[in-house]
């Protein structure tokens, strides 16, 4: 299919489509009109000899200085190409795709003042898979992500170095073998790319996306440890939960009767214990707390990507220009750096489960560190550590990014977002945090295997849904007998939670909410 945009009705899903799977980009015929209004406003404009900001003025602490019309094309190259200060290894060509698609639909809306023709030599990039180098560090979220996408402009004009076919070249030779013509900028139009959101939300909206999806592959592991460790299952009882009135508890609380329905280890009560850890019986809390926190943050990334976020504003049925802060980062700041702290959160409970497994004091009987004949094996001794050590460089990650402010532009722009780090350092917690899911799923596996092993209830006597998981699992990777070179097993785990090949073996018996 072909993701068609206006400027309204994007979705976090329609991104993804684009940035990951390649679906092609169309504008719709509205979104023609729309941006053709705009600027045939700003070319009469400019014919009057207007002073507005951007189009006949410096940019920032320059907005005092004017410009000629003979020079204002020229001031719009002179910005991409002075902005183009980013810095570091490159982007990932996904959160790349996905800035490209965010401008393109941000301009669609017909407030930016931008030819047609531009936007749909972007579009056209985009659907030829000709993607501009950006390197990750030299933003400040505000006057929104003006160096990483002055990087994709400057490919836009046929400058710089882009990633095509493979390989990495200069821009006017990807252009050429695409057929394709680089765009000489007309006034305003150098704003109307670099001024905006779209890289922290680019980077945002994918770490979002698969934050949904560890949602459930955390539910999963949570589910096979209560396998291992006999958890009790009246904890999970509607009634617990519908009294705090907390949807995303309430969810969570769902979904583990579901994956544990039938169990015949994790029972409804037990009669030698009453009542479990916290990071078994509190899990619909703790999980359904970073439920509630990612659905807050779907709802502001929702909005973003729909949003006009460059400056000055042209409002051409009203006759105005109007020089407002919609580039300000800090609605994604904030999100961004929320929904890394519910991530962490995903992987501290995570670490907590695995130590249980590992731990004899603490596992119901397991053999310590889930392996036969200890001491001669270490079995997952320091996949327990490997976990500890990722959940604590999350705890570093986790800092705010917003709270911090530099001023720059001779204090012009005096407040700035820090939003483009919120969603790096966003990007650096899910990466952990599916480590840290894997390395449980493994040894909650691992542990199941042990039971059968040792007569007691194990494989046999899983619910449905968790045995699809623990089938599923075997045939990624072999119960370990003995000591084996840990690396290539856990990175196996790794993967699945990032295929989240899981949540699809787990859903051919039941549906995860």
């Amino acid at each position: 299919m072909t993701i068609r945009i206006d400027g309204h009705n994007l979705t976090v899903e329609d991104i993804i489509k684009v940035c990951r799977d390649g679906e092609k980009v169309e504008l719709t015929e509205g979104a023609k009109i729309d941006i053709n209004r705009a600027r045939d406003y700003v070319e009469d404009k400019l014919a009057k000899d207007a002073v507005i900001y951007g189009l006949t003025t410096g940019f920032g602490r320059f907005a005092s200085v004017k410009i000629s019309q003979e020079e204002t094309a020229q001031l719009q190259k002179n910005l991409i190409m002075s902005h183009t200060c980013a810095m570091g290894n490159p982007y990932p060509k996904h959160y790349v795709r996905a800035a490209m698609l965010l401008r393109c639909n941000a301009l669609a809306s017909g407030y930016s003042g931008i030819r047609l023709s531009t936007v749909q030599t972007l579009i056209d990039m985009l659907n030829a898979d000709i993607i501009p180098i950006v390197p990750e560090k030299g933003s400040v979220g505000s006057s929104g992500d003006l160096a990483p996408l002055s990087c994709i402009a400057l490919g836009l004009i046929g400058r710089g170095k882009v990633e095509y076919k493979g390989k990495v070249v200069e821009a006017k030779e990807a252009f050429d073998d695409a057929g394709l013509v680089p765009v000489e900028l007309a006034a305003k139009e150098g704003l109307a790319l670099n001024n905006g959101t779209q890289m922290m939300t680019a980077v945002g909206v994918n770490v979002l996306y698969d934050a949904m999806q560890l949602l459930k592959t955390a539910d999963i592991a949570a589910a096979l440890t209560g396998e291992a460790l006999h958890a009790i299952r009246k904890a999970y009882d509607p009634k617990v939960h519908a009294i705090r009135g907390q949807e995303g508890q309430i969810t969570e609380a769902a979904n583990m009767r579901d994956l544990l329905d039938g169990s015949e280890n994790a029972k409804w009560l037990h009669e030698t214990k009453v009542q479990d850890p916290y990071s078994q019986r509190c899990m619909p809390q703790i999980h359904g707390a970073s439920r509630d926190a990612i659905a807050y943050v779907y709802d502001k990334v929702s909005r973003e990507i729909n949003a006009v976020t460059d400056n000055p504003l042209v409002f051409a049925v009203s006759d105005e220009v109007i020089s407002g802060g919609n580039f300000h980062g800090q609605p994604m700041a904030l999100a961004f750096d929320f929904l890394k702290i519910a991530i962490s959160e995903l992987a501290n409970v995570s670490e907590r489960r695995i130590e249980r497994l590992v731990n004899s004091q603490l596992s119901e009987g397991l053999p310590a560190f889930l392996v036969k004949n200890g001491g001669l094996n270490s079995g997952y001794m320091i996949a327990q550590y490997a976990a500890a050590s990722m959940v604590s460089e999350n705890k570093v990650y986790d800092h705010p990014a917003c709270v911090d402010s530099i001023p720059t532009s001779a204090n012009q722009e005096d407040h700035v977002s820090m939003g483009t780090t919120s969603a790096r350092t966003a990007a650096l917690v899910l990466d952990n945090a599916q480590k840290v899911l894997g390395i449980e799923l493994s040894a909650a596996a691992q542990a199941i295997w042990l039971r059968q092993e040792m007569g007691e209830h194990g494989i046999d006597n899983l619910a449905p849904a968790t045995k699809a998981a623990y089938d599923f699992i075997r045939t990624i990777s072999d119960p370990i007998e003995e000591d084996i070179i840990m690396e290539p097993e856990l990175a196996k785990f790794d993967e699945v939670v990032k295929n989240n090949s899981i949540i699809e073996a787990v859903e051919k018996v039941i549906k995860l909410r």
